[in-house]
């Protein structure tokens, strides 16, 4: 792929990153009213066939304001999936493919994904895999997609066996991250993605955590300040992380705190029944008490994970009928896993996390039978 161009021309309230990944670096741009200013997509374009990809519950609020920044004369296709993480599986990545064989698309082609991170996802695989890798670009519309999947080029779809289980590394030419379409996100979703940026505080940055105490009825009331302020800092974070380790080989395993807990839940719940943010908000307070029963965080530190996750508004406790042995089975699953060893991440301090593989399997097993249930 082609590195993209230069940052357009100034926005008074545009706040502009980049990825540092070589010839492969790409700017996130963050601000309010971008959807529909022209100078923010063409700059990224590969050619002139471009197919914007969204979603039933995302298309008729956004996609209009998204066409109107691009070109007139590029007869822009559009593909509008059903929405929910049930529909993130490769059925759905086959009919993107489908309209774009059926439309002619070539290598030069140009995918959009507008939307959550289910779009931003399968979007991204479509284009990793179509004619061996073609350009996309994510316009994500919710927190947790604009300060977590969006950025770093994780695609992929899930299997009925394992969330994420079939992907690939795949890096867009630019995300656009504008503010404003979070005024239409549900409470709930608010509170999911909400769980991805307390993640940042908990593995990398403890003075951003208490930033985040500090303000969360801010956040929970979308203050457009705080609001751009921390998804500009968790941007920071993920994109710092991607530049030392693409293809998680080391350091960028942190971003999964709480995430094969949480996969697990999902997996086991049936996908769309827990949202993700919020499986990883309870996989978060598991790894924090977890890393308490280790001897790392104290009991004051697990209180205040607890505390934050409950101001977000996010679950403290695993399902009900979730046994420890379902919790097991699952997390064999996970990823991380070299070989026989279950890899977890867990915070030896709040600000600072860790790869552990070497938790006694009678620890992990008393932590998941006496975790509260709901």
């Amino acid at each position: 792929m082609t590195q993209s161009p230069e940052v357009p021309p100034s926005h008074d309230a545009l706040r502009t990153l980049r990825v540092a990944l070589g010839e492969r670096s790409y700017p996130i741009h963050i601000g309010p009213g971008l959807l529909g200013d022209p100078q923010w997509l063409t700059h990224h374009l590969a050619g002139r066939q471009v197919m914007v990809v969204t979603n039933e519950t995302v298309a008729p609020l956004y996609l209009e304001a998204l066409k109107r920044g691009l070109p007139d004369d590029l007869g822009v296709r559009e593909l509008v999936l059903p929405d929910g993480e049930a529909t993130k599986n490769l059925a759905s990545v086959e009919r993107i493919w489908d309209e774009l064989l059926a439309a002619g698309f070539n290598r030069r082609c140009t995918l959009i994904a507008l939307g959550g991170g289910v779009i931003g996802d399968m979007v991204g695989y479509a284009a990793a895999s179509y004619q061996r890798g073609v350009a996309f670009i994510q316009v994500p519309t919710t927190l947790l997609a604009q300060v977590d999947s969006s950025v770093g080029g994780k695609t992929g779809v899930n299997h009925p066996r394992g969330k994420n289980m079939i992907g690939a590394f795949w890096q867009p030419r630019a995300v656009l991250i504008d503010t404003d379409t979070l005024v239409s996100l549900p409470p709930r979703e608010l509170s999911a993605g909400l769980a991805e940026v307390i993640k940042y505080g908990l593995i990398r940055d403890a003075d951003f955590l208490s930033w985040l105490e500090e303000r969360m009825p801010a956040l929970r009331h979308l203050d457009a300040a705080v609001l751009t302020s921390a998804i500009e800092r968790s941007c920071s974070l993920k994109a710092e992380i991607v530049a030392e380790d693409e293809t998680e080989q080391g350091v960028r395993a942190l971003l999964n705190l709480g995430h094969t807990f949480g996969h697990a839940i999902e997996t086991h719940q049936g996908y769309g029944h827990w949202l993700h943010g919020e499986a990883v908000g309870a996989g978060m307070l598991m790894a924090a008490e977890l890393s308490h029963r280790l001897g790392w965080l104290t009991e004051a530190d697990v209180a205040r994970v607890r505390a934050i996750l409950e101001a977000a508004s996010l679950p403290l406790a695993a399902p009900a009928d979730m046994k420890a042995e379902d919790f097991l089975a699952l997390m064999r699953l996970d990823k991380k896993n070299l070989d026989t060893r279950l890899r977890l991440i867990l915070l030896r301090r709040l600000g600072d996390a860790c790869i552990h593989d070497e938790t006694p399997p009678e620890v992990l097993s008393e932590l998941l039978e006496g975790f509260p249930r709901r």
